[in-house]
């Protein structure tokens, strides 16, 4: 039988993630310095695993209700209510325990998404953004953000079209880690309302925010990422989309939520109970936990490599210095006279591996580097990227 004959215009229409490929490649090398993973280098804390062991223990393996478990429900309610005040119970915003934060978007876009509908997305962008509305039957229009990376009222306000359903926002953004202002989260926001277009705010990377960034305050007075989740009455014009991966290290758990519209959170939660059905049970039974530890002393310590990284590359190049998450996309330097592809290939001869920025934009200018790692690797693996620029 020919199946390839059988394959559908959305799967042909679909490459292979270029990070995948230089996974492939980082394989076939001894001891790679490794400035490529987009997960935690740090343990899961030991309460939130012990929960989760207790939950399978104490046989809590079954199907759980698609919108989540009680307990974890009612954990994020009360944080919500405190970071960002809203009320996620009664008439107030639904709320959705979902399949990570990749599950969460996927459902969005299926219940926002016809053929023919747009949606904006940054430029650069995280790599599934484009793809997954193209599975949906959207369009991506992606908004231009170069040289600083922000996504900006000003920058989207010329593409919006009557076929625009949604805005994409990512901040702390993956590639580039670059933090939205309270301004600018507030502008975009007061742009959507105008518009009657849906924004959607990805803040997986929410508490992997550095001192200079958290500006924004939650409604205890700590300081916090700057979300357009904290405008009065957000929580009935945008969907805020968070997650338990990157902050706890559990990316593997596959756990995330969404809150926001009522109407729309009823529908996501229809087409989770017909795909993904539930969130993994004992996963969401170790979540509970998640949102009482605290990670300031791992935050803290990705601060200082952060640091590391804009002290080493900046004399050699230009870095916009990531306020947020653990990526920095760095340009390659103009007299290189080479793509950002060629360069990380000459990186991977060097035994050091990067991803090219082409996986992430339009442009194969600059690459996305993890400083996910510990501090001598992470030396280590800068001097090389250093030294190959001057070269």
């Amino acid at each position: 039988m020919d199946v390839a004959r059988l394959l559908t215009d959305r799967v042909r229409s679909i490459d292979a993630s270029g990070i995948r490929r230089v996974f492939d490649l980082g394989a076939k090398l001894k001891n790679p310095i490794n400035l490529s993973i987009g997960q935690p280098d740090f343990p899961v804390p030991e309460r939130i695993k012990q929960a989760a062991i207790d939950a399978i223990a104490q046989d809590r393996n079954g199907y759980t209700p698609t919108q989540g478990i009680g307990p974890l429900r009612e954990r994020i309610v009360a944080h919500l209510a405190e970071d960002v005040r809203w009320r996620c119970e009664g008439n107030g915003p639904g709320l959705l325990v979902t399949s990570g934060t990749s599950g969460a978007l996927l459902l969005s876009f299926m219940a926002l998404l016809d053929p023919g509908d747009e949606a904006i997305i940054a430029d650069p962008y995280f790599v599934m953004y484009p793809h997954v509305v193209r599975m949906c039957g959207g369009t991506p229009v992606l908004c231009d953000t170069y040289p600083d990376f922000v996504l900006t009222a000003e920058r989207v306000e010329p593409l919006l079209k009557p076929r625009t359903k949604l805005v994409l926002l990512n901040s702390p953004s993956n590639p580039s880690g670059t933090v939205a202002t309270v301004g600018q989260c507030r502008d975009l926001l007061d742009l959507c309302r105008r518009k009657n277009v849906l924004l959607i705010s990805d803040e997986i990377y929410d508490e992997f925010t550095y001192s200079e960034s958290r500006t924004d305050r939650s409604s205890a007075g700590q300081p916090r990422c700057p979300s357009p989740a904290r405008v009065a009455g957000a929580g009935d014009d945008m969907l805020l989309i968070r997650g338990f991966g990157k902050t706890y290290a559990t990316t593997g758990w596959r756990m995330g939520y969404a809150a926001g519209p009522g109407v729309l959170i009823d529908e996501m939660a229809k087409l989770q109970q017909y795909t993904f059905v539930c969130p993994p049970s004992m996963a969401q039974w170790g979540s509970v936990a998640a949102l009482d530890e605290d990670m300031s002393a791992e935050v803290a310590s990705y601060e200082q490599r952060r640091d590391m990284v804009v002290r080493k590359l900046s004399s050699v190049t230009e870095v916009t210095r990531p306020g947020g998450a653990f990526y920095a996309f760095v340009q390659v330097p103009p007299h290189f006279s080479r793509t950002a592809s060629e360069f990380v290939e000459k990186a991977l001869e060097l035994n050091v591996l990067i991803i090219p920025g082409s996986v992430f934009s339009s442009r194969d200018t600059h690459f996305r580097l993890s400083f996910a790692t510990d501090m001598a690797t992470l030396e280590q693996g800068l001097d090389v990227l250093a030294l190959l620029m001057q070269s």
